[in-house]
């Protein structure tokens, strides 16, 4: 009688666990679509090089530190984050 009884407890705790992982990752789906930035206008859509440039730095891993292109990169993005605004 006492082993049915345990494994009808470990049977719901396991099953509790599934549906409470199964919400965890459903609830991270919806929130990671909320997160997606939407188009506010034709500034959004339209890609930047800068950008661009800091991606393919990005991709380069450690060699970016010594080109010169990732390094001029940096600095006009240091530049443009740092400057006042409306300064650009």
């Amino acid at each position: 009688m006492h082993g049915k009884m345990l494994a009808r407890i470990a049977l719901i705790i396991v099953l509790a666990l599934a549906m409470t992982a199964e919400a965890i990752h459903r609830a991270r789906e919806d929130l990671s679509a909320a997160i997606l930035p939407a188009a506010a206008g034709p500034e959004a859509t339209r890609p930047s090089a800068l950008g661009d440039a800091l991606k393919r730095c990005q991709q380069m891993g450690e060699a970016a530190t010594r080109d010169t292109g990732c390094l001029d990169t940096w600095e006009e993005n240091r530049r443009r984050f740092l400057s006042p605004a409306g300064a650009h």
